[in-house]
């Protein structure tokens, strides 16, 4: 009995510094790391990044606009004849360092812990204040469970997970990942008490979906920024070409990868609201006399 539980802590111990020396690895500047023999693993990998990266991948954000039509509205530019770029910009990276600093720790721990799924969105719900925001996320979240239940289930039911040494050992964390992700489905469907928060769904399936774990955290504040720019150009704020020079810009490259830097460690009992006001800008969006975008 003694061995038994020897042997089962050293698995643990083992598991556990494998998982920390992929998350070093993701770490890695992309730029550094030349993948000569391509795989099938790393195939179906880039398959569902590009996929989850689809801006017609149905998750209702673009019904949003997080919150930039009210921060618009309540900030008219002098004289009225004035472009709104600059608040735009400013919108745009305040916005991010929100998202970063409130929902990215709740990415992370959804993908490093998928057994918390539950009480990660538990948490995530109770320290998000803001009905609307709130809406939006539980919202969305559904959305890319459905998404998941609908679309990517039937066709990832045997997918192998990242190389984590070997591949028994892949194949059985991928099976109890994939477990945890269908007992909240079920949990979702059965229950009222379940809210489906986007945050730690897209954490857990990327992590089903074998996406390494620094390009899902990229891809969930890439997403948001395609979003808020998406939400901009419907506004009338930019042109279409002006929204893709922002999107392919060097300086949002930047911010997301210091924003996913920066929080790389940061655990949800970390997570805030860095920006206070936004929860105003997005709060009063409902208040709004008129408007284009879902409260």
């Amino acid at each position: 009995m003694t061995m038994s539980a020897d042997q089962q802590s050293l698995r643990d111990e083992i598991a556990d510094l494998e998982r920390r020396l992929e998350d070093a690895k993701s770490r890695l500047s992309p730029s550094t790391v030349i993948s000569t023999n391509p795989t099938p693993a790393n195939d179906a990998a880039l398959h569902a990044l590009l996929l989850l990266a689809d801006s017609a991948l149905p998750l209702g954000s673009f019904a949003f606009s997080s919150g930039l039509e009210s921060y618009l509205a309540h900030h008219k530019p002098s004289p009225p004849s004035a472009s709104q770029l600059p608040s735009f910009h400013t919108f745009l990276r305040l916005s991010l360092s929100t998202l970063a600093s409130t929902a990215l720790p709740y990415v992370l721990a959804g993908y490093r812990h998928p057994e918390d799924v539950e009480t990660l969105d538990n948490d995530f719900d109770a320290s998000t204040p803001c009905t609307v925001a709130r809406r939006a996320s539980i919202a969305q979240g559904r959305a890319l469970l459905t998404v998941w239940d609908r679309s990517f289930k039937a066709h990832n039911s045997t997918t192998t997970e990242a190389p984590s040494g070997h591949d028994g050992e892949g194949n059985a964390v991928n099976k109890a990942v994939m477990d945890s992700l269908a007992s909240f489905s079920k949990a979702v469907r059965t229950s009222d008490n379940i809210n489906a928060h986007l945050a730690p769904l897209w954490g857990l399936i990327t992590r089903v979906l074998a996406v390494p774990l620094h390009d899902s955290a990229y891809l969930f504040l890439f997403s948001h920024a395609r979003t808020v720019i998406s939400a901009a150009v419907r506004a009338s704020v930019m042109g279409p070409y002006q929204a893709q020079a922002v999107l392919a810009s060097t300086e949002l490259q930047d911010r997301i990868r210091g924003l996913v830097e920066e929080g790389w460690d940061r655990t949800v009992e970390d997570a805030g609201q860095s920006v206070p006001v936004m929860d105003l800008w997005v709060g009063r969006h409902e208040k709004l006399y008129s408007r284009i975008f879902n409260s």
